[in-house]
């Protein structure tokens, strides 16, 4: 049989074969004169074999184990293998549907489903138009699944229901096209540091609230005169009480 036969008889393509050749699992048969390859029926057992066992999931390294001499693993060990990774896998995506049905039935936030510790703080903000506002909004889902979330939103509630923080956000939008050296940039961090309630310190886990490289790009969704005013807030609020940073 010509390599084009044997694919068609197992059911591949002639590309795998030729790739199972190159990576060694399907050693290379004998040629005719004319140099093509001549494959007889124990290479087509082998190739169904392979075929077979690439279909109950096995990656290539596994099936080489399996069709290898005597010192290859068994069969049923590798199979054994494979059942537990697949029950694995499906308790990983039972946990994600879980995880999906809690979204979908719960609150929401615009078009993006939220969580309920979430939900509860946006509905504690009063209403407004405010760019920056919007944004700080956007930027709490973030936070979703992270560690410590659920308590860093409830340490914000007292923010979010302050009528207060209305014409701190009206300060902020001001600041969208001034430039990094505008004078109202300091009293506005100031009075935005202020008005952080102790416990958001408290609830803030080492190392930040999200991971590395978050606060770089937190800064880069702003404009200059804004960024420096949420500069100056970070940095006040990686400095713990005693002293240190976080």
């Amino acid at each position: 049989m010509r390599i084009g036969e044997i694919a068609a008889l197992v059911g591949v393509t002639s590309r795998a074969v030729r790739h199972y050749h190159h990576i060694g699992l399907l050693p290379e048969p004998g040629r005719r004169a004319n140099g093509y390859r001549a494959y007889g029926v124990r290479d087509a057992v082998l190739l169904a074999r392979i075929r077979r066992l690439t279909e109950l999931g096995l990656g290539l390294d596994e099936v080489r184990d399996v069709v290898a001499d005597d010192a290859g693993r068994e069969l049923v060990e590798v199979l054994g293998e494979l059942d537990a990774d697949l029950a694995r896998q499906e308790r990983e995506i039972g946990e994600r549907r879980r995880q999906l049905a809690r979204l979908r039935d719960g609150p929401v936030n615009g078009r993006e489903p939220v969580s309920p510790a979430l939900a509860e703080l946006l509905g504690a903000a009063p209403a407004t138009d405010s760019p920056t506002a919007a944004k700080d909004r956007e930027h709490l889902s973030l936070l979703e699944g992270a560690d410590g979330a659920a308590e860093m939103y409830a340490a914000l509630r007292p923010l979010a229901e302050d009528p207060g923080v209305l014409a701190l956000y009206e300060r902020l939008d001001e600041l969208a096209t001034a430039p990094v050296d505008d004078p109202r940039i300091a009293p506005l961090a100031a009075d935005l540091i202020a008005a952080v309630p102790a416990g958001v310190l408290e609830a803030i886990p080492s190392g930040g609230p999200v991971g590395p490289g978050f606060g770089e790009a937190l800064l880069a969704d702003y404009p200059p005169a804004q960024a420096e005013v949420v500069r100056r807030i970070m940095a006040a609020l990686t400095v713990r009480p005693d002293g240190g940073t976080r």
